[in-house]
């Protein structure tokens, strides 16, 4: 029986998020989810595995990744540090083979979730040479001559923030899902699952200085869902009221604790300025 997703009690998922992690899993396809950061590209992944109970397998790709590195890597040099001790395992190869994410998962006796976490950090090749291993679920160990193969597909999930484009041979061979930044309601929704007993007035409140704060033209980086939840946490335990977010004085015109928001120095004069201009036009 093919397991599906259906969300949880911890994560919102849209019906056509849900539609696509269920089309990679009938697909036996890899799963490219792309999207602003802080819209939860990252904890979906963490979500899937729990919700259809499968082992996942995080792999938080850098700059300096290899693909080599998620199916196994050969140390040499512990190999010769042992040999000049005179260890007993030294001749067997297979004791300085280390296995990466992707052998970890393929060993596994049930179906996991393998993510690929901001593919588009690493060189442009990464995801070229991960084209076999992926489509085939299987990789060959050069030094012990062996051919690993996954003994049952995993569901690969990928994430991306655009900081590059992904090759199109790559491409063909995932289902891809964008996800669009949360509207009002669906944004009520995610802050009541963290934050259940918050007052409606204070809701209303933050999510209007938000959204209005995202909507500010030349804004350099605008505030994402992760920040919102940072930023009523805080409002939270200062116990800030509802109508200290809607001050009209032309001193205070910039969010309490709007650190949580606003993340540079330009922003927030640019914000500060906006507004200021907008209320004195307005008198």
């Amino acid at each position: 029986m093919t397991q599906r997703f259906n969300g949880t009690d911890t994560y919102i998922s849209t019906d056509d998020l849900t539609l696509a992690v269920n089309a990679a899993i009938t697909l036996g396809r890899p799963l490219l989810i792309k999207g602003e950061p802080g819209t939860g590209k990252t904890q979906l992944a963490e979500e899937v595995a729990r919700s259809i109970n499968a082992p996942l397998f995080r792999w938080h790709v850098k700059s300096t990744t290899k693909a080599q590195q998620g199916l196994y890597e050969y140390d040499a040099v512990s190999r010769l540090r042992d040999s000049q001790l005179g260890e007993d395992g030294v001749h067997d190869i297979g004791n300085y083979i280390i296995k990466g994410k992707l052998w970890e998962a393929f060993d596994t006796n049930e179906m996991s979730v393998i993510l690929i976490d901001e593919i588009d950090k690493a060189d442009i090749e990464f995801p070229n040479d991960l084209l076999l291993e992926i489509d085939k679920m299987e990789f060959h160990v050069y030094e012990t001559r062996e051919t690993i193969t996954a003994k049952h597909r995993p569901l690969v999930i990928i994430t991306s923030n655009n900081e590059k484009e992904l090759p199109d041979a790559f491409l063909r061979r995932c289902f891809f899902h964008y996800i669009r930044f949360p509207d009002t309601d669906t944004m009520t929704q995610i802050v009541d699952v963290h934050f259940p007993k918050l007052k409606k007035e204070l809701l209303d409140a933050a999510l209007k200085v938000f959204f209005e704060l995202r909507e500010v033209p030349g804004l350099k980086k605008k505030p994402s869902t992760s920040e919102l939840l940072d930023w009523i946490k805080l409002l939270l335990a200062e116990d800030i009221p509802a109508d200290a977010l809607q001050s009209e004085d032309k001193n205070s015109i910039i969010p309490k604790l709007h650190g949580a928001l606003l993340k540079n120095e330009q922003d927030v004069h640019l914000f500060e300025r906006l507004v200021f201009l907008n209320r004195r036009n307005a008198k």
